[in-house]
C-alpha cells in the first residue's frame, strides 16, 4: 500500500512540473504576442465609406508600421500628406515612381503604362473611375485611389498639383494587414498588380501572432486546470478506496 502512495505521490509532482512548464510556455507566447504586435502593429478606425467594401466605415484595422519604401501598388496604406489636409488617410496604392496611371480602357479598366488592371475590391460593374484621367507618378512618390471610386476624395482630387496627385513614399507610416472588428479578416494583396515590376507587398506576421495569441490562451487555461482536476480525480480515487475497505472489512 505505501509503494501506491509514493507512486501517485510521484506522478502528481511529475505532473505539476509539466503543468507549470505548459504554463510558463503559455505565458511566453501571449505576452510575447502581445507585445510583439504592439511593437509591429498601430489601431486605426477608419473615418468613411471610401474603401469599402474592403474596409468599411468605423471598422478597426490593424496596420503594420513599415517604412514608405516597402510600399507596393495594391497595399492599402494609412499616410499624413499636408497637401491633403494634414490629416491622417486611408487609401490604396495603384501607382509607384515612374508609373502612368490612367483610366480608362475601353473596359472601364484602371491601365498602369497601358496595361488594364483587375481590381475585384471596386464596385461590380463600374468603370473604374467615374472621370477619365492620366497621371505620370515622380519617382519616389505614390498614386492613391479609394476602393470606392464614386465616392473617394483621393489622387483624382489632387490632379492639378505639383506631383499630379501623388503623395511621397515617406508620408506612409503603416500598411493595413487585417480587420480587426466588427468581422476579424486578413486584408489580402490583390493580384492584379503581381505581374507588375516590383510585384505585390508579403503579408505581415499579424496571422502568426494571432495564433501565438490564442495558443498561449490555450496553454496557460489547460495548464492552470491540471491543480484543480488532479486534485478532484485525487478525491475520487481516496472514496473509491475507503469504500472497497469498508467492504472488505
Amino acid at each position: 500500500m505505501s509503494g501506491t502512495i509514493r507512486t501517485e505521490g510521484g506522478r502528481g509532482r511529475l505532473g505539476s512540473v509539466l503543468s507549470g512548464l505548459v504554463v510558463a510556455v503559455g505565458c511566453v507566447l501571449f505576452l510575447g504576442g502581445f507585445v510583439w504586435g504592439a511593437v509591429l502593429y498601430q489601431p486605426y478606425s477608419v473615418p468613411t465609406d471610401s474603401m469599402t467594401p474592403a474596409l468599411a466605415v468605423g471598422s478597426k484595422v490593424l496596420a503594420e508600421r513599415i517604412d514608405g519604401d516597402e510600399v507596393r501598388r495594391g497595399d492599402i496604406v494609412i499616410f499624413d500628406d499636408p497637401l491633403w489636409g494634414g490629416s491622417t488617410m486611408v487609401k490604396r496604392v495603384v501607382g509607384v515612381g515612374g508609373d502612368t496611371v490612367a483610366c480608362c480602357d475601353k473596359d472601364g479598366r484602371l491601365t498602369i503604362d497601358g496595361k488594364p488592371v483587375v481590381e475585384p475590391y471596386t464596385r461590380p460593374g463600374a468603370p473604374a473611375s467615374g472621370q477619365e484621367f492620366s497621371a505620370t507618378v515622380p519617382e519616389g512618390k505614390l498614386f492613391l485611389l479609394g476602393d470606392e471610386r464614386h465616392n473617394s476624395l483621393d489622387s483624382r482630387t489632387h490632379l492639378e498639383e505639383a506631383g499630379q496627385g501623388s503623395v511621397p513614399r515617406s508620408a506612409v507610416t503603416a500598411r493595413v494587414d487585417a480587420v480587426a472588428w466588427p468581422d476579424a479578416a486578413l486584408v489580402e494583396r490583390p493580384a492584379g498588380f503581381a505581374a507588375l515590376p516590383g510585384g505585390v507587398s508579403v503579408p505581415g506576421p499579424v496571422e502568426p501572432l494571432f495564433y501565438a495569441i490564442v495558443g498561449g490562451c490555450v496553454l496557460i487555461l489547460g495548464g492552470a486546470a491540471y491543480g484543480p482536476v488532479a486534485r478532484l480525480a485525487g478525491r475520487r480515487q481516496g472514496g473509491r478506496a475507503k469504500g472497497r475497505e469498508t467492504v472488505d472489512a
